[in-house]
Formats: C-alpha cells, structure tokens, sequence
C-alpha cells in the first residue's frame, strides 16, 4: 500500500497507524484512542473558535487516510457473520466522516454493512431495505438543515420493509429528535450504536 507522508516528510496519519498496527496495538485500540481521540478535540477547539474551517477540512482529510489503512485490519478478524446493517447520509448531506467510523466499527464487530453514501434520498433507503430482508438501517446527518429529512426516509423504509429497525445520529441529532420522528435508536459515537444494535437486534438461535 502506497501511503502519503504528513506535511513537511513528517509522518501522516496513515503511516502512524500503519506503525501502530505493525506493532501489535489493536485496530479498536487505534480507531478508539487515535482517530475518534483526535477528532473530539477537533470538534471542541472547533466550537470553542480556536480553529477553523480549513483545519477541520485537513482533519477530516487525516481521518480519511487513517480509516483507509485500518478498515482491512477489520475485515482480517474474519468474524462470523451478525447481521447486516445498511447505513447513508440523508438527502442533502455531503458529509461522511461519522458515517465512515459507524461502518468500519461495525464490520470490526461482524457486521456486513452496506454503505449507500451521502446525500441518500429515501427511495435508496427503501430499496435497500427491501433488498436486504431483516436488516437494520442507519441514518446519519451533521446540519439540522438536513437532519429534518430522516422522518421521511423513516417512512420510506418502513412501507417498503416494515418492522425494519432505525438507528439515527450525527452532530445535531438527538435522543428526543430520535423518538419524534419514530426511531427506534439513537446513537452518537460508533460504540453506542454497536451496543444498540445488538439489543435491537438478537442473536438468531
């Protein structure tokens, strides 16, 4: 694997990560203590204005490559199989990041996820859901001007596939927005939503 150098022949986060992981830490460990660690503090010295914009979009880009070099240690572990889980960005919505971690713990855990990308209009939703009998489905938003579009892709999956469990989250969403609009879940960060799904969703026996 080709990884790109940090600024100034520094190491980057990609070639961090690939160290760590050569020497023997954990892919939870370094998604966990590295990757989300970092991108809290990004988002605390974001709301607290002693960062901007550009620094975030530079995180965001380090996360980028950080992620790409720990998603095959997940799939390594070659877990039986949990469930599937069909995750998206809702209409309107670029972003990814969260959505990204969401998936990567998630296989990590053995789930197959079905990633539909950013910007999902509720028909993709129901269309995977029906393809995918039994599966449980995330929707993730970081602006309140898109997190008003989760009730309508709710909707969607549930007349294409109903009993079809919802999980939601993303920056501006929260526990009471989750109940409003009929979700079965909240969650906002990759571990809780691990958790909820696997009590939304037992084990077959």
């Amino acid at each position: 694997m080709d990884i790109p150098p940090g600024a100034a022949g520094q190491p980057g986060a990609a070639e961090l990560i690939a160290q760590a992981l050569a020497d023997g830490v954990p892919a939870v460990q370094v998604l966990r203590d590295g990757l989300l660690a970092g991108m809290g503090r990004v988002g605390r010295r974001f709301a607290a204005a002693e960062i901007f914009i550009p620094e975030v979009l530079i995180a965001a880009r380090a996360m980028h490559a950080g992620l790409a070099v720990l998603r095959p240690a997940f799939a390594e572990q070659n877990l039986p199989a949990r469930g599937t889980f069909v995750i998206g960005t809702v209409r309107g919505d670029l972003h990814d990041i969260g959505k990204n971690l969401v998936g990567i713990i998630l296989e990590g855990a053995g789930w197959q996820v079905v990633d539909l990308g950013t910007d999902c209009p509720p028909e993709r939703f129901a269309a995977a859901a029906a393809d995918h009998p039994g599966c449980a489905v995330g929707l993730s938003a970081l602006l309140t001007t898109t997190m008003v579009n989760m009730p309508a892709a709710i909707a969607a999956i549930r007349a294409a596939r109903p009993g079809t469990k919802v999980l939601v989250g993303g920056a501006p969403v929260t526990a009471d927005f989750a109940r409003t609009i009929g979700a079965d879940g909240y969650a906002d960060d990759p571990t809780q939503a691990l958790q909820l799904l696997d009590e939304l969703v037992p084990l077959e026996s």
